[in-house]
């Protein structure tokens, strides 16, 4: 009787597209930090030297403190794209971390950077609720 083989790595031509999927991400990623980073600073600008506190300096200050959080949001999303490009070189890329089992191609399309099977992170959700 025939054993199935089951793959424990994506060969370099997958390995390829996932790396210039990943490529386009962080292209698209960093033209989106640069337009929060401007958006903020155009924020900073327009809110002057105000030496009042009314109602809108803190819908302002609100605003400002969003456009933090998603720009260090889209940092970390960028340094993950980053590891995953360092994986795929070091051919560990679409490993789960967890069971060592290769993560779905369907999954990492979806959401690249990933380090968990699907299996894995429901294990992990079930733990955290």
């Amino acid at each position: 009787m025939i054993q199935p083989v089951f793959k424990t790595r994506y060969n370099t031509i997958e390995l390829a597209e996932f790396k210039t999927l990943i490529n386009q991400k962080i292209s698209l990623a960093q033209k989106d930090l640069k337009a929060l980073k401007d958006s903020l600073q155009s924020h900073i600008e327009s809110s002057g030297n105000r030496s009042e506190w009314d109602i809108e300096t803190s819908a302002q200050e609100g605003e400002r403190e969003l456009l933090n959080r998603l720009i260090q949001r889209q940092y970390h999303f960028i340094r993950d794209l980053q590891y995953a490009l360092i994986r795929i070189e070091n051919k560990t890329y679409g490993i789960c971390r967890k069971t060592g089992q290769l993560i779905s191609k369907e999954r990492l399309l979806q959401v690249p950077h990933t380090t968990l099977s699907i299996h894995a992170k429901q294990i992990l959700n079930k733990k955290s609720a």
